[in-house]
């Protein structure tokens, strides 16, 4: 490995850090947001096995709920993307949510996988400038 070659595999390098970097924060974005929609479609099944005039606590998130009495279990109010809620039948809810959960599972499997391929070019280009710096020395 040359002067030059060293000098682009050390930037390939950082970009693979940067790219390690940015991958684990959408991962974790991924994982938040997988949580989220697990919770929501949990609590639209609960709420959805009430009876009207029932007492319920309700998840209002960090571990808190409030008190509230069932109204219309038979549709809730969901949102769809870019702050945009709709109402929808309850069973319609659960089911678009449960649709979700399996998309941010699929792009999670797909993120990991993305990882663990960039740490493993990230291994390899590390090894090879290791071993050209060796060889100078």
């Amino acid at each position: 490995m040359n002067d030059e070659e060293l000098r682009q595999a050390m930037a390939m390098l950082d970009v693979y850090r940067n790219q390690l970097e940015s991958a684990g924060s959408q991962i974790q974005l991924l994982q938040m947001s997988l949580e989220e929609a697990g919770r929501a479609k949990d609590t639209l099944e609960a709420f959805h096995s009430a009876q009207e005039g029932d007492e319920i606590l309700v998840p209002v998130g960090a571990s808190s709920f409030v008190r509230a009495k069932v109204a219309d279990a038979d549709v809730a109010i969901i949102g769809v993307g870019n702050k945009l809620s709709v109402e929808r039948k309850m069973d319609d809810a659960i089911a678009y949510l449960v649709g979700n959960i399996s998309e941010l599972k699929e792009a999670l499997t797909k993120s990991k996988e993305s990882i663990a391929e960039l740490e493993n070019r990230a291994r390899q280009l590390s090894a090879a400038v290791q071993k050209a710096y060796q060889e100078r020395q």
